[in-house]
């Protein structure tokens, strides 16, 4: 089908125009078709509404630091393409990747002829990392995370070891629901029969719903805020330091290089993921391995530092409970200093009522576009902010002129944030 691997991307960029259909029935025909590749993986299943990158990148490198082998699938990319599927933290190849849709691509074209019409972006590229760590390169686990919801995920055919729901938080909730207890039965609609379960969940109503689920499917259950005790938090120059106390072990100052005060909330959680593949022996994970591993974690367009003049940090902040943590950062860094805040989001998000939290903390706002089909006008986010120091521009470009303007100004902090598609855009030309 595809000689080379753009015109591959190019055929699935082109499957966007079908969008987002829940449910699994397309799913279920084209791994049938493929020899039921989701069967022959050792999944970890990653649920939530924020967090679940992080959190990925923490299980990932813990495990590397033991020795073993771990395939990641998660979404949207930061960087490139290439990084839905990776292995070990390394994206797979283009060839790789045009291999895959060469093989599955066929599959897609019979499937439109059926019932189930045709599959989606999200519905093909979870195939191929089906086909992949089954058939082309063989791993210790592969840890898969969850697009949209969880019920109705593509990535929901699978039988994990393991599930792990970060957080529940108001996203899309035109598909998920109206209040958190709908949005929670959505997230733990990927909770399988006796497979354990592990959240940090902290809100009373949507930890309720994952318990009932947990208890339904006779499925363990453990709670990071009911059975853990986090202590001794504060943040560090380039990451974030805590002490955390388990069921299981007594971790002592314990350093990220992600930075955010949410990232001690994941890189908990992940702490519990480790101990349970140990206790379960599944995998043999010291105390050590923890400690380095969630030191070397990393994980792009999470308040990353991009640039040192000015202090310039991207942070994919999507969602209202993602300005939240947010705030929360630039509170415990920067409350002595000139926040600049760019910012661009999709037309589906609720971005007045993010916008109205970034006024609380920004000193002043700048509103742009990207290219993309659901990206909202800067005119339009512009005219819903109340904010005395406010300025927009279509053009993405204007993001690198705000920073060459700040450059000057030791006590500026430009903070590039809102969609991940937005925050992707930036950073590759910034890192250039």
């Amino acid at each position: 089908m595809f000689k080379t691997f753009d015109e591959a991307l190019r055929w699935i960029n082109g499957r966007l125009k079908f969008g987002v259909k829940p449910g699994l029935e397309r799913m279920d025909w084209l791994l049938e078709a493929l020899g039921r590749p989701e069967k022959k993986l050792n999944a970890i299943h990653v649920a939530g509404t924020n967090g679940k990158g992080s959190t990925i990148a923490f299980i990932r490198s813990i495990l590397n630091e033991a020795g073993y082998s771990a395939g990641t699938f998660t979404s949207p990319f930061i960087i490139t393409f290439n990084e839905r599927i990776s292995v070990d933290g390394m994206p797979i190849s283009d060839e790789e990747w045009t291999a895959l849709f060469n093989e599955v691509g066929p599959l897609v074209l019979e499937l439109e002829k059926t019932e189930f019409g045709a599959a989606t972006e999200f519905e093909i590229i979870t195939a191929c990392a089906f086909l992949y760590f089954a058939k082309y390169r063989r791993t210790d686990f592969v840890i898969f995370e969850t697009g949209l919801g969880g019920r109705l995920d593509s990535t929901n055919v699978i039988e994990p070891i393991l599930t792990v729901i970060t957080s529940i938080g108001y996203d899309h909730t035109a598909i998920l629901g109206e209040t958190l207890e709908e949005i929670a039965c959505e997230k733990a609609g990927i909770i399988k029969p006796g497979v354990p379960v592990l959240t940090a969940v902290h809100q009373p109503e949507a930890a309720d719903v994952i318990k009932r689920k947990a208890k339904e499917n006779e499925s363990p259950h453990m709670s990071l805020h009911e059975r853990c005790e986090r202590y001794g938090e504060h943040s560090l120059p380039d990451g974030e330091q805590f002490s955390l106390k388990t069921p299981a072990h007594h971790y002592e100052q314990m350093e990220t290089s992600l930075i955010g005060t949410h990232q001690r909330q994941n890189a908990s959680l992940a702490i519990l993921a480790a101990e349970w593949l140990t206790a379960e022996k599944h995998a043999h994970i010291s105390p050590r391995d923890i400690r380095a591993g969630i030191k070397k974690a990393a994980w792009a367009g999470r308040f990353e530092k991009i640039l040192d003049k000015p202090l310039t940090f991207i942070d994919g902040a999507h969602n209202k409970e993602g300005v939240d943590r947010l705030a929360e950062t630039i509170a415990a860094r920067f409350a002595d200093r000139n926040v600049h805040v760019c910012f661009s989001a999709l037309k589906d998000k609720p971005y007045t009522e993010m916008i109205r939290k970034m006024e609380a903390f920004a000193s002043s706002i700048h509103f742009t576009s990207f290219e993309f089909p659901r990206a909202e006008s800067a005119q339009k986010m512009f005219e819903e902010s109340r904010s005395s120091h406010k300025t927009y521009d279509e053009q993405i470009d204007s993001v690198f002129h705000l920073i060459e303007e700040k450059t000057v100004d030791e006590q500026s902090v430009v903070v590039i944030t809102g969609s991940l598609y937005f925050i992707s855009a930036v950073r590759s030309v910034l890192k250039k």
